[in-house]
Formats: structure tokens, C-alpha cells, sequence
């Protein structure tokens, strides 16, 4: 796992829509701590579709994942009234 890492949190953060994405060890040093963030669940779908097409998820086949997926509600920006409509 440790060899195929680097190369699989490189490509995740390269990814469209991938704000942010952290792996960690714990204190089990079985068990790693996954952080991800994606801009929208189309761009967490491409992430998946494409790990499981990568040598990362080929070395790693074998450990259980255990996924919580939360949504956050879509921030709309404050949008800035032009001086002419002011």
C-alpha cells in the first residue's frame, strides 16, 4: 500500500473537482484515516470510477473499506449588484 500511495493521492488531488484529499495513519497501524472532498457527487463518481481502473485499487483489492459519505448543502455565492442596477 505504502509503495502505490503517493502516486494515488498525486492523481486524486489532480482530479476535476477534488478540493481536498488526505490519507493517515492511525494508531492501528492496519487501519488509515481517508479524508476527500469533491465540488460535486458527479466529480466523487469520476474518482471512484477511476481508482478502480488503477494500479492503486489492484494492490489494494484486498482491504476493507468502511465509506461514509456525507453531503453538504451548495453554497451559493453573494453575489455583487453591478453599479448600474444598484
Amino acid at each position: 500500500m505504502r509503495t502505490h500511495l503517493p502516486e494515488h493521492v498525486r492523481l486524486t488531488r489532480a482530479e476535476p473537482g477534488c478540493l481536498s484529499f488526505t490519507v493517515s495513519p492511525s494508531d492501528d497501524p492496519l487501519v488509515w484515516q481517508v479524508e476527500e472532498c469533491f465540488i460535486t457527487r458527479e466529480a466523487f463518481e469520476f474518482h471512484q470510477h477511476r481508482t478502480r481502473a488503477s494500479s492503486w485499487w489492484a494492490a489494494t483489492a484486498d482491504i476493507p473499506r468502511d465509506y461514509e459519505i456525507m453531503s453538504h448543502p451548495t453554497v451559493q455565492p453573494n453575489p455583487i449588484t453591478p453599479p448600474h442596477l444598484r
